[in-house]
């Protein structure tokens, strides 16, 4: 059974930063597409960042480049995201995700499932707040 349990999440001030944590089991598969996602109230959830576990490109979406950073311990088999000078517009409830069906172009294919919220494992969610 897969489970992907979120940690890390918080209040913080404008300016701020937070690591977010997502430990990953029951994933029996040699490289596979992890990701950060969010939703905001009142609005859809969007792909944050994800990585395709065999290397190749990562995503991130416009807003966080240069802001957050996604990076993967395998020997712990968590997936993290630095979350650095964090805005309002960045809170949000944050999701880790999962996804193996990626075919050939993995790299590829896992952005683009990024883009389209097309992941099939997802995690529980932890609340991430930017506030004053």
């Amino acid at each position: 059974q897969v489970q992907l349990v979120e940690s890390g999440g918080g209040s913080v001030q404008p300016g701020g930063s937070l690591r977010l944590s997502c430990a990953v089991s029951g994933l029996f598969y040699e490289n596979y597409c992890l990701g950060w996602f969010r939703q905001a109230p009142g609005k859809e959830r969007e792909g944050v960042a994800a990585m395709y576990t065999g290397g190749g490109s990562v995503y991130y979406t416009d807003s966080v480049k240069g802001r957050f950073t996604i990076s993967r311990d395998h020997a712990k088999n968590t997936l993290y995201l630095q979350m650095n000078t964090l805005e309002s517009e960045d809170t949000a409830v944050y999701y880790c995700a999962a996804e193996t069906r990626l075919g050939t172009l993995a790299d590829v294919t896992c952005t683009l499932r990024a883009r389209r919220n097309e992941f099939a494992y997802w995690g529980q969610g932890t609340q991430v707040t930017v506030s004053s």
